[in-house]
Parts: structure tokens; sequence; C-alpha cells
């Protein structure tokens, strides 16, 4: 695999802080800035028209039609907005070129905010795209942007414009300059090939990193560069391998026997954390990367296992049955103060804490029926967001807003199971299907690209 080419990321100077106002114009200083209220659980979609980036014609025109499509189907994606029908827009891309937009037309329409850009290429063959941003309401300038890639960039950067916009507009950082590793499976129960996979977050530029010749599982990305941990069976053992997406380069960290989950990245990305049965008992460890150092953090009768750093890495969640029952716990990152989180009817497990610490989410199986769902670290809260006959495998955005899991159906044609990725919003709103060539599990979110 070929490093990507990291973008050039200039401001245009475009970025005032302008006071604007959300329906009905005020006096300047009583304006209030457009913004979604993300704080109210379901949200009524913001109207917003995005037009096709004007070009010189020829390959920026069709460039720019393109970056347009892409920043409106990730904004439509999140649940958040409502792109309106290009092809009732009054003013074309060359007019907002070169003009201001006319506000009453774009009212007429419905329109709250409206989205324009150029795009061209330069004398050294490099392409740029500036984009606007406008509160249609209040008839103001809202930002402004300026990048520049090579041209085969052009995707990235219309999920780097729509992060900007889902910003500005919601006072959240984006998530769609994002990828997903997970588990591609085919073929029939008894053979199930299972290869390691990775797409952009809207499911282009799809990629397999392993061959299938060995069976691949729970694939874990580092919170901090682009590189995931991985467990395969080499031998017929577990073994966890690292690997850097940019360069290709794999290697292994490890034989561990008795492991069933690959391990999970430290929030400074220079540990992991993972269960390890030794001597018949399963316990929590950690591994330093750079030492090969291991450190046993529990110590119990009991199958301690998924373990899951908070975000300042101060504490762990795991799963456990040492009380019992399969349930979650939190405890000190030295392993200290362990204390029970879940008391719900079914078993626990699973649990991933957010990026923004404030939520973990976790699978519940109560009988026959499995749910993804979350829950505050105190364990109060709890949510349940999505259910179904054989829903796991939470995995969240790098801004804490969605989650991503797959569910597992009887496929009805001897293969023994249909596993499909979806998305869905903490509110338990706008749950979506992933599209993947492949039937596909255990999904993994990166952080923001550099």
């Amino acid at each position: 695999m070929t490093t990507k080419t990291r973008l050039l990321l200039k401001l245009a100077g475009l970025t005032g802080a302008l006071l604007l106002s959300f329906g009905v114009a005020a006096p300047q200083e009583a304006r209030a800035e457009l913004r979604i209220d993300i704080t109210r659980g379901v949200v009524e979609p913001l109207p917003i028209a995005i037009t096709s980036f004007a070009g010189s014609g020829g390959r920026d025109a069709q460039t720019g039609a393109d970056i347009a499509k892409v920043i409106s189907a990730d904004l439509e994606r999140s649940g958040l907005f409502r792109p309106l029908d290009p092809r009732g827009f009054l003013q074309t891309p060359e007019q907002l070129r070169t003009g201001d937009p006319r506000y009453q037309d774009w009212k007429a329409l419905g329109a709250q905010a409206l989205v324009a850009g150029n795009t061209t290429t330069g004398p050294d063959g490099r392409m740029k795209v500036d984009f606007r941003l406008w509160d249609i309401a209040s008839a103001q300038y809202m930002q402004g942007l300026s990048y520049t890639a090579p041209p085969q960039e052009w995707r990235r950067i219309a999920h780097i414009v729509a992060d900007a916009i889902y910003k500005r507009l919601t006072g959240e950082d984006g998530y769609f300059d994002t990828r997903i590793v997970y588990v591609a499976e085919s073929g029939p129960a008894n053979t199930r090939k299972k290869q390691l996979a990775i797409m952009d977050q809207d499911g282009e530029n799809h990629q397999f990193l392993t061959d299938g010749q060995s069976l691949v599982l729970t694939p874990r990305f580092s919170p901090t560069t682009q590189e995931i941990t991985y467990m395969s069976y080499f031998n017929k053992k577990p073994r966890v391998y690292l690997f850097n997406i940019d360069t290709g380069r794999q290697e292994v960290l490890g034989d561990f026997p008795g492991m069933t989950f690959a391990p999970r990245f430290s929030p400074d990305g220079n540990r992991v954390i993972m269960s390890m049965a030794q001597n018949g008992n399963t316990d929590i460890y950690t591994l330093d990367l750079r030492t090969r150092r291991q450190t046993q953090l529990t110590d119990s009768p009991g199958i301690d296992t998924a373990p899951s750093y908070s975000p300042d890495g101060q504490r762990i969640v795991f799963e456990s049955d040492r009380g019992g029952s399969q349930q979650l716990y939190i405890m000190g990152a030295d392993g200290s103060g362990v204390k029970r989180l879940s008391f719900g009817e079914g078993r626990y497990g699973t649990p991933v804490w957010s990026p923004r610490g404030d939520l973990i989410a976790f699978t519940r199986q109560r009988g026959s029926s499995f749910a993804v769902g979350v829950v505050r670290p105190d364990g109060s809260g709890e949510r349940i967001l999505s259910e179904g006959y054989h829903v796991e495998g939470p995995t969240w955005a790098p801004n804490g807003r969605v989650l991503m899991f797959f569910k597992d159906l009887p496929s009805g044609d001897g293969r023994g199971r249909n596993a499909k990725l979806y998305s869905i919003d903490i509110t338990g709103a706008n749950e979506r299907r992933v599209i993947t060539p492949l039937d596909a599990s255990d999904p993994a979110w990166s952080p923001l690209i550099p």
C-alpha cells in the first residue's frame, strides 16, 4: 500500500467570526449565530443548499460537481442536515463565484444555509478548492476556507469541507474525514473466509488488507496514528499484529494463547490493553509497545476481558463474570478501585468508552435478543439504541456523536449468517446501513486522518 499524500491545507483569510441570526433578522448586536441545537435529542434536519463548485470547465467543473455531491451526502447521512434539490436553485455556481447570494431567492426555496465553492487547477497541476458558507435567514456570510492538494485527493477534500461545515453549524467536530476498518466475510459457515478490509467512512476507497488465508478478528484503531491492531491465528494460536495503514508495514506484537479479543490502544498510543488466559485464569494486562513489557492489572477468579480506556487514560471499563454473570466494571488505570457498572437484566459485554468520555457503549444479551446501548460512566442513564437477533460490536466516531456496529441475521442460504454494518446517532435516531461489498463485522472507526 502506498503512503497517502498529505493534504496541504490553508486558511483563505475568510473566517470572520460574524454574529448571525437564526430566523427573523434582528439588530446586529442581538443576532444569534446560526446553529443546530444538537443537545435537544432528536433534531429536525437543517435545510441546506449545496451548489456544484464552479470550475473553469472540463476536469475542474466535473470535480467541482463531484465534490458538492460528496459534501451533500456526508451532511445528509449525519441526520442533522437536509440538502435541497439543486434542480430548484435560482443562482448558478458561476454567479455565486463572482457575487453574493440573492438571499430572498434562497429563502423562497426554504434554505437556511448555503454552500458554494470553486475548483481550479494551478500551473503545478495541484488542485485548489475554495468554499463559502452563508446564513440565509439573516443574510450573512459565515465562513470560507481554501484547500490545496493533488487532484486525486478531491474526495478527501470534500470530506474535510463537510467536516468544516458540520463544525460551524453544530459546534462539534465532524467525523467525515475518517476511515473504517472491519472484517469482511464470505463463504459458507463451515469454511468462512475472513479478511481485514478498510474503507472511507462513506464506503468509498475500499481495500482488502489481508488475503483471507488466515482468520482475522477484532481490528482496533490507534487513537493517535493510522495504525491498527488485529488478531489472527498462526498455527492455531492467537497472534496479534500491528499494522500501519499508510505504509503497509506489519509487525507481530506476540502470540497470546487464550486471547479472544485483539488489544485496544491506550489514549496516547504507547500501550495496548488486552485480556489473556494464563494458568486457567483470564485477566487484563497492558503491553508497552516500546519495551514489550507486560503488566497484569486484574487477578480475579472470574473471566475479565474486553477492556477499554477512558479518553484521559485514567480509567478502564471491562466485562467480567466475577459477580456470577457477565457485567461491566470500571477500575483505575493501575487496576485499583474496581466497581460494577451495569445492573440491568441480561449479559453485558464489549464496552467501548466514548472519545468525549461522557458515555460507554456496550452490547447486551437478554435471552435470544441482542442490543447495542450506551450508559454514563457512573452507571446512570442506560439507553438501548438498536436491538435485534444479533446486534454487537459498537465503535465510536471520533467526535463521540455516532456509533457503528454490526447486525448478524440468518441468511437462509446455507451460509449461516448475513452480517452487515450499521451506524446510529447516540440519540437512537438515524440508524443506517453502511454498504460493503461483502458481509461485514467487527468495525473500528479511525480518528480524523492527519
